[in-house]
């Protein structure tokens, strides 16, 4: 084999090693800007003495875009999380301020934010609010980051046992 054959392969081995790592290094990078601003959503019930709610937050570092939103009550769908199914949910004595997310809707990086909540010094219409959000209503969200396509989701509904 001659010294020239040995230079072209070493040549081609040289660049084909540097393709690949180039590319490596571009997915990496890629993964990582996505995972840069990859929001995370989460629903939170609180419950104090004067204040009964879902609160949602966004402890993710971007923003998280609305893709879906939906209600159930006692698993059966209400409809989209907005004003209009808050008349078909709530009855006008026990009337909450909500907080709409309808597809295209923004959640910040590190907004909070009540989806619903009651406050007041009844405890009687508080105990009864806290009974349909912590035993019958569920808001589930699907969302994405400003990138797309991923799908993320987030539910009110409590956990199943073992999980």
């Amino acid at each position: 084999m001659s010294a020239e054959t040995v230079v072209a392969v070493a040549a081609t081995v040289i660049a084909l090693g540097s393709l690949w790592v180039s590319w490596a290094q571009t997915r990496a990078t890629r993964l990582h800007n996505r995972q840069s601003v990859r929001p995370l959503l989460r629903i939170r019930r609180i419950r104090q003495d004067d204040l009964v709610g879902l609160k949602l937050v966004n402890a993710g570092l971007g923003p998280a875009v609305v893709t879906r939103s939906a209600v159930l009550l006692d698993g059966v769908v209400a409809g989209e999380w907005n004003r209009e199914v808050k008349e078909v949910l709530f009855t006008p004595g026990l009337w909450p301020k909500t907080y709409s997310l309808r597809a295209g809707s923004v959640v910040l990086a590190g907004q909070e934010t009540f989806l619903v909540s009651l406050d007041g010094n009844d405890a009687g219409r508080l105990q009864e609010f806290w009974s349909l959000i912590d035993r019958r209503l569920v808001i589930e969200v699907e969302y994405e980051s400003l990138y797309g396509g991923e799908g993320f989701f987030v539910t009110s509904a409590r956990p199943a046992a073992g999980n």
